[in-house]
């Protein structure tokens, strides 16, 4: 116990530090886990949480049997995974070009442009995303009418089969930049005189980024892939909220926008308790599944 103390003694300005981090977990993640009992109950508002009728299983039985919810899943699910490969290949090609760099200013301009639109929020980035495919003036529409490969605007939102690819491109647009200063945190981390021993080998750069600098990121890429592959049904919201329309609602809609329309917009605050229960056990399941993988593999694990 004195060992304990003493510890805690060294680090008192780091515990202190992470102290406001920590009451924020506790007040807005785990506090709010007591509304999970909803899903067991038909919830009527302006009642006492434990005075409510108690209803069983019968919300989660609502919930799968309900078509839409297969279909929502079908497109979080998807748009996930499309945005999950993407983002990562991107964020590595970004971050292994960037190292590549040899000049200083050039490398601290291509980072600097790279994930600047990170910071620029969705509202904005689908403003520019809906200009840029506008079939009346949009630049992509008029590019590919001047080189010849279309010979009409093409209404790209319209389209239902370009939907998910069209939020799979545009996150890479807007987060791969700042993905990739964790991938070059890790190659910060590689000894610089094995790429010394590697030119005097005659190693080419090529050979250098594939068996030195992908190597270096491996244990980096792994934890980052446990990690995304947990919030596979988190899918987002904001991006699909202000590029959908009408005409590709059906692959449009994920997972939160179904638990806003049909849960809270609809005061069915049960219903929607109980997806949200879904949506985070399976989240669970995921990331242990993936590091329990990883582990069989020999690879980084997160836990």
């Amino acid at each position: 116990m004195n060992e304990l103390t003493k510890k805690f003694s060294r680090q008192r300005t780091l515990l202190l530090m992470s102290l406001p981090f920590v009451i924020h977990l506790i007040i807005f993640r785990y506090i709010p886990i007591t509304g999970w009992v909803m899903a067991f109950q038909d919830y009527k508002p302006a009642r006492p949480l434990l005075s409510q009728r108690w209803v069983g299983l019968e919300q989660f039985r609502i919930l799968f049997s309900d078509p839409a919810f297969y279909r929502i899943l079908r497109n979080t699910l998807a748009m996930a995974a499309i945005k999950l490969i993407l983002g990562t290949a991107f964020s590595v090609l970004v971050a292994v070009l960037i190292n590549e760099t040899k000049s200083k200013w050039g490398r601290k301009s291509v980072q600097t442009i790279s994930y600047l639109p990170h910071f620029v929020a969705w509202v904005v980035a689908a403003n520019i995303v809906l200009n840029v495919l506008s079939p009346d003036s949009g630049p992509l529409n008029n590019l590919l009418m001047g080189l010849g490969l279309i010979k009409e605007p093409v209404l790209w939102l319209g389209e239902p089969g370009y939907f998910w690819h069209i939020i799979g491109w545009s996150h890479v647009w807007k987060e791969c930049g700042f993905g990739a200063i964790i991938y070059l945190s890790a190659m910060t981390a590689i000894d610089p005189q094995i790429y010394e021993a590697a030119d005097i080998d005659g190693a080419r750069r090529l050979q250098r980024i594939r068996y030195i600098t992908l190597p270096g990121i491996k244990a980096t890429f792994i934890i980052l892939l446990i990690m995304n592959i947990g919030h596979l049904l988190d899918a987002g919201f904001e991006q699909q909220y202000l590029l959908q329309n009408g005409l590709v609602q059906d692959y449009s809609e994920v997972f939160t926008i179904y638990i806003l329309k049909y849960g809270m917009k609809m005061m069915r605050y049960s219903y929607a308790a109980a997806a949200g229960i879904f949506k985070s056990v399976v989240s669970i399941i995921l990331i242990f599944s993936a590091n329990r993988l990883a582990a069989r593999m020999g690879e980084e694990t997160l836990i």
